[in-house]
């Protein structure tokens, strides 16, 4: 009996959707925050490697798909960047742990992906138009991870120093069916497994764009669209690195940096 949960994307679909993309800026925007990021860490790679669904705009590193299973061999990467897709994924921690393999020592994780703050403006208004109009909803949007959250399955997938943070980036368009096109151009059109097989009804499109006109428009007419980009930074554990204090190893008292006084227990109150 199989127990496995049904795939959260259909890889079918996607890659029809990623053959059509016109619109690539925001994977320019990532390959532009790798190279910056990269110069920051002050380090040459000698074997990297980016999983994108992308690879021409990789065209100065080695790539690969970004498929359920990875074509990584274990330890044989300095470097693997996974490049604005894991929100794809549909077992986003497996991606990580197959990344993590695939890690030299002390090797360099980075993950960019969006975060959960993507397309809330869209997400909100298309959810209340279509609650209205039909009297349900159906899946459109990915689920997107928090911040928090995602930083959370990097000690998951076993790295060692472990950050997420993020950026946002704000597009106006002229309406909310601009946007819709827009996103059909990035690649990034609805292709979950249990999306609607049928085209939305365009009376829930443009009650949608009314909403969103109404709640959000600038002042210029415009709407904004917000984009989240979520960084998860990660290195293969190695004896050089820093490790956490053990408990009650540390040598000066929290309350003593921060210049307080300390409560006996018997002294508070419930």
């Amino acid at each position: 009996m199989n127990t496995s949960p049904p795939p959260l994307t259909d890889r079918t679909a996607l890659a029809l959707h990623r053959a059509r993309a016109s619109a690539l800026f925001l994977h320019e925007e990532v390959v532009a925050e790798v190279q910056e990021r990269l110069e920051e860490v002050n380090r040459t790679f000698t074997a990297p490697v980016v999983v994108t669904g992308f690879p021409s705009l990789w065209s100065n590193f080695p790539t690969i798909a970004d498929d359920d299973t990875l074509a990584l061999q274990p330890a044989a990467h300095d470097l693997v960047i996974h490049a604005l897709a894991l929100h794809w994924a549909n077992d986003p921690v497996g991606q990580l742990v197959q990344c993590r393999r695939a890690l030299q020592p002390d090797g360099l994780f980075l993950g960019l992906m969006f975060g959960g703050q993507t397309l809330h403006e869209l997400r909100a208004c298309l959810a209340e138009a279509e609650a209205e109009l039909t009297g349900g909803l159906s899946p459109r949007v990915l689920p997107m991870g928090e911040i928090r959250d995602l930083g959370g399955l990097l000690g998951r997938a076993g790295f060692g120093l472990p950050v997420a943070d993020s950026f946002t980036k704000t597009v106006l368009y002229t309406d909310a069916l601009h946007l819709m096109r827009d996103l059909r151009a990035m690649g990034e059109g609805n292709a979950l497994a249990a999306r609607l097989r049928r085209p939305t009804r365009r009376s829930v499109l443009l009650r949608a764009a009314e909403i969103y006109h109404h709640r959000f428009a600038t002042p210029n007419g415009r709407i904004p669209a917000t984009f989240e980009i979520i960084c998860l930074t990660g290195w293969a554990p190695h004896d050089s690195q820093q490790k956490p204090l053990r408990p009650g190893s540390a040598a000066a008292r929290l309350a003593d940096a921060l210049n307080a006084a300390e409560t006996p227990l018997s002294d508070q109150k419930g």
